[in-house]
């Protein structure tokens, strides 16, 4: 069955949707995205990332393609028409299409809207859940406003690359002094010895994950304690459990970091309790 995507005002199949060669994004990744997971249905989180979206737009200063109802409109719109119970939403905004430069146009442009959603299997993700993942650390080399999402990924895309061909699924950055911002498309946790969960706080230095706010809110629910403070490689290497948060990932547990096991290179109590409790907690919102 085609995909069916949202572009610019229209709905089109996948292969017949078009990108302007003069949209912003394509030339000049001037543009920032968000993505929903769809669990059983719902959409999870969704006020929480389209909250995100705005600081997001009004952060580069860039208007709302459609007002926020319609937009909620067209993403489950796309969900219906992709017949999606369990996946994902994606929406990317970009300042328009206008001749190449790299100032802002001159002349007032409307922003370009792009939505999409496919299916994910959510078996599969739970079978990954419970091998774990592998993680390799990397130097941060990006922008200092990592806390935008934008659609200028190049260092996640070749941090993930690097972690890919070493035999891992996700790099984190880590800063001079040793200490561990987010992963290339994830934000980073450990366990103590003692319980407490340990996350960067979510300053300018990493981005403030809606899944990772739904998580402190699960741990609250189980009574686990948060620190948001930067721990190490090495404090990492030797917790009780390390894991990381995103959309499409949910809770995922971390077993290995650089090729030494995290405790016994299994996954963890507290991440597979965080996980399993979490569609619970989050907020959802009928995708049709």
């Amino acid at each position: 069955m085609p995909r069916i995507a949202y572009v610019n005002g229209r709905y089109a199949n996948h292969n017949d949707a078009m990108v302007h060669v003069e949209d912003r994004g394509y030339q000049l990744g001037d543009g920032v995205y968000e993505v929903c997971e769809i669990s059983r249905g719902f959409i999870i989180d969704m006020e929480g990332h389209l909250d995100r979206l705005d600081r997001s737009l009004r952060e580069l200063r860039m208007d709302w393609p459609i007002e926020r109802k319609a937009l909620e409109f067209v993403m489950r719109e796309v969900i219906r028409r992709n017949h999606v119970h369990n996946g994902m939403v994606y929406l990317q905004v970009t300042r328009g299409v206008a001749p190449r430069d790299h100032a802002f146009p001159t002349t007032p442009v409307r922003s370009a809207l792009v939505v999409t959603a496919k299916r994910m299997d959510p078996k599969a993700a739970a079978k990954k859940a419970e091998k774990g993942m592998t993680v390799i650390t990397v130097p941060d080399n990006r922008w200092e406003r990592v806390d935008i999402k934008t659609i200028g990924l190049l260092p996640n895309v070749l941090a993930r690359q690097t972690a890919v061909d070493s035999g891992a699924q996700e790099a984190w950055f880590v800063d001079p002094d040793g200490t561990v911002k987010e992963g290339a498309s994830t934000n980073a946790w450990i366990v103590t010895a003692d319980g407490s969960l340990v996350t960067r706080p979510a300053d300018f230095g990493i981005l403030r994950g809606i899944t990772r706010a739904t998580v402190m809110k699960v741990a609250d629910s189980l009574g686990l304690k948060v620190e948001e403070r930067p721990f190490s490689v090495e404090e990492a290497q030797n917790a009780r459990e390390a894991f990381v948060t995103s959309a499409t990932s949910v809770v995922m547990p971390v077993v290995n970091i650089d090729g030494k096991p995290v405790a016994n290179g299994h996954p963890g109590t507290v991440a597979t309790s965080l996980r399993e409790a979490f569609f619970e907690i989050a907020e959802k919102s009928p995708s049709c």
